[in-house]
């Protein structure tokens, strides 16, 4: 396999998707994979993890740094870039063993041709560091001038988020100082440039004037020879430290560019040592599914122990940057079975956030801790009760994302309870996590209700994983998943209390939380928990049978924009069976074993044509059931649709006309959990790993690595046979 891909493409056609698939990132900050003299028209950022700013009536989002790459080609006083009418060649390629991004670019002159290449990479072992690489040769005698600064006109959706820029310039140092609209943040960007003298004739620079983030370099370059420029940079906010550009100024006097590009690469192979895996016989699966694990693993927060991965990672601000079920649900086994530290991290986030959680409940009125729907810091609620705009009217449509998804908490639930019973830490558990899940069973308590007509309890007035019908009864998805997180709180409660007696009684738990936990056998067992009927289906939600049964290609038909939001109200699938995602087989993926096999295949065969999948988490979860009722073949479409998302490209880009392109990290987490959770068929029991194999029929063999109780497992199987050993040596 070759850990390599490229294009030669590079138009305002394939600026966003190419800005995607040639991401680099290190978990403090994401660079788009754009070129060197690209600017906002091109979709430019260096997004930046965790710091939020909102603008007016905008929606709040990240901040993108002021781009400390930017660098423009002068040639006998031609600027040369790629949209130049006289390139004859171009390339670019992103090297994902190693997060190196690379462009080669060569123009026809009067005189001659000039290649540039460039070369960057964002140091996965020093998070606040950015490399470049910039080379120059010509077949002709040249004057070359070099303009590499430090771009502070910055690409926002719903900025401008800096109030003001200060530039200045010290012994070759470029640097931007950032003041954010909301007056508490700064962001501070250095830039050192060098030269190798040996290979730069008559150099003469031109300094930056204070208003400007630019150097100007001009010299001769003779014939044949190198211009080399490699470009140190740095950047550093008021969440890291309260004078940013001290800290940087003060860094940056330790950094080597070698020594850097040398720490990073072996960073990455530590990382490799775990998280690689080999498919023999399908090289395009292999490559798609190790390039997933890459864009998983430069969205990881390594750098802190209180962020977690936004649902666009950091490939810009869609999404607002926000935390949503996401991480939970679809990224966290990845992290859970490489590199658990960090699966601690993401979970760790939402304990520190549950504060928010509980003042959003109070809210709408409801006990204990309703998660945002998109999380931002403290577990601010970024979703807008108008997240769509109608394409006719120009109007905001009122929506029920951010009141009506109740299924949020129990995802939190479920990461809690996954790492407890993967590690059996308690510590977790002490420190916030057992206090979590019992907040998060009393809002599902408080969401109850028993008709009178009725012996049983429901929950109304929902929205589940399918975001196309709003505000159902008895979604089975969250029925399921709110009797799941109360039965947690009273298992996870007894057990605490029956092993740690004495640390039970001293944690700073509210005492009337506690004692409704310990009765929630008072409900539990009436909740209302949709079955199978005769055809082993279950509905949806009530009613969901009666609504009309078209496939999605048919409601598609009856759009009358190509940008009309589906859902709500007036959308084209809101009366129909026709779902967004996957919801009531999501369900059956996470309980499969109190479901028959004829359970499982028949729900699946029932929702899948139905299903648009019209969400990056759709897929994966189908391919998984496939999984569990032994239909591998039928499972590798929906597995490949999920890892080979961000080689594709595409994808849906709009939602109403609000813009949601990005990477997708949940559809990469996915693709991991049906590779060894669904084909490889993982589990563990009493701390051993135990494999029921679905391989599809043409791979010849799978190899992965595994981490469970600092226990590293090589696991490989061929066909049904299965072998694994234990490798001693502790891994990151």
């Amino acid at each position: 396999m070759e850990w390599k891909i490229n294009t030669t493409h590079y138009n305002s056609e394939s600026v966003a998707d190419n800005g995607n698939r040639f991401l680099i990132g290190n978990g403090y900050m994401g660079i788009r994979g754009t070129l060197d003299e690209c600017t906002k028209e091109h979709l430019v950022a260096v997004n930046l993890a965790g710091i939020y700013d909102q603008v007016g009536k905008g929606w709040r989002e990240p901040l993108n740094a002021p781009n400390p790459l930017w660098t423009v080609l002068v040639v006998n006083g031609e600027p040369l870039t790629v949209f130049s009418s006289n390139v004859v060649s171009h390339e670019m390629t992103l090297n994902f063993r190693a997060g190196i991004f690379n462009r080669k670019t060569t123009w026809r002159l009067n005189d001659g041709f000039v290649t540039l290449e460039s070369k960057r990479f964002a140091s996965i072992a020093d998070v606040h560091l950015i490399g470049m690489k910039y080379c120059v040769t010509s077949t002709f005698d040249a004057e070359v001038e070099i303009l590499a600064g430090i771009d502070g006109d910055v690409w926002d959706i719903y900025g401008p988020h800096y109030e003001r820029i200060e530039f200045g310039y010290e012994e070759n140092l470029l640097s931007s100082e950032a003041f954010v609209q909301n007056k508490s943040d700064q962001v501070a960007v250095l830039r050192q440039n060098r030269f190798d003298e040996r290979q730069a004739y008559d150099l003469e620079v031109i300094y930056p004037t204070p208003i400007q983030g630019i150097s100007s370099y001009r010299m001769n370059l003779l014939k044949e020879q190198t211009l080399e420029l490699t470009s140190v940079c740095l950047v550093y906010t008021t969440k890291d430290d309260p004078n940013p550009l001290i800290r940087a100024k003060n860094h940056i006097k330790t950094v080597n560019y070698e020594e850097a590009l040398k720490a990073h690469l072996m960073a990455w192979e530590e990382i490799w040592s775990i998280s690689e895996v080999e498919i023999s016989g399908d090289v395009e699966a292999e490559t798609a599914m190790n390039y997933s694990i890459y864009h998983l693993n430069i969205a990881a927060p390594r750098h802190c122990q209180n962020l977690s991965i936004p649902a666009r990672a950091l490939s810009g601000q869609t999404y607002k940057g926000a935390i949503f079920w996401d991480t939970e649900m679809f990224m966290l086994d990845y992290f859970m079975y490489t590199q658990p530290e960090i699966a601690k991290t993401l979970i760790k986030y939402r304990i520190d956030t549950l504060a928010g959680a509980k003042e959003k409940a109070k809210y709408y009125g409801f006990e204990g801790a309703f998660y945002a729907w998109e999380s931002q810091e403290g577990g601010f609620d970024a979703c807008s009760d108008y997240n769509v705009t109608d394409v006719f009217t120009q109007r905001p449509v009122r929506t029920y994302f951010k009141d009506k998804q109740l299924h949020i908490s129990a995802a939190v639930v479920k990461a809690i309870m996954q790492y407890f019973e993967l590690t059996g830490e308690y510590e977790i558990l002490f420190k916030g996590g057992l206090e979590t899940v019992f907040e998060c069973a009393m809002f599902y308590r408080s969401t109850l209700i028993k008709p009178i007509i009725k012996d049983r309890y429901e929950i109304h007035d929902v929205i589940g994983p399918d975001e196309y019908h709003e505000r159902v009864n008895n979604n089975a998805y969250t029925n399921y998943m709110a009797w799941y997180s109360m039965k947690s709180a009273i298992e996870l409660g007894n057990l605490v209390k029956a092993h740690h007696p004495e640390t039970y009684e001293k944690m700073d738990i509210d005492f009337e939380i506690s004692r409704k936990c310990r009765n929630l056998n008072e409900v539990i067992n009436q909740i209302y928990l949709p079955l199978p009927n005769s055809e082993h289906i279950i509905e949806q939600f009530d009613g969901y049978f009666k609504l009309e049964d078209i496939s999605p290609e048919t409601a598609k038909s009856r759009l009358k924009h190509p940008k009309e939001y589906w859902g709500g109200g007036n959308g084209v699938a809101s009366d129909t069976q026709v779902i967004k995602q996957a919801d009531v087989v999501t369900m059956l993926e996470l309980y499969h074993e109190i479901f028959s096999i004829e359970d499982l295949k028949a729900n699946w065969e029932y929702y899948e044509p139905r299903t648009e999948h019209g969400s990056s988490l759709s897929a994966c979860m189908y391919a998984m059931v496939a999984c569990r009722f032994n239909a591998p073949d039928k499972a590798y479409p929906f597995f490949m649709k999920s890892a080979t998302t961000e080689i594709r490209g595409g994808g849906k880009q709009w939602a109403g006309l609000v813009y949601i392109g990005g990477t997708h990290p949940a559809a990469s987490g996915g693709a991991w959990k049906n590779l060894i959770q669904g084909f490889a068929g993982l589990k563990f029991k009493h701390d051993e790993p135990v494999f029921t194999p679905n391989l599809p029929s043409h791979w010849e063999k799978l190899k992965f690595r595994i981490k469970h109780k600092g226990n590293v497992f090589n696991v490989t199987i061929e066909g049904e046979k299965v072998s694994y050993s234990i490798i001693s040596k502790e891994y990151p």
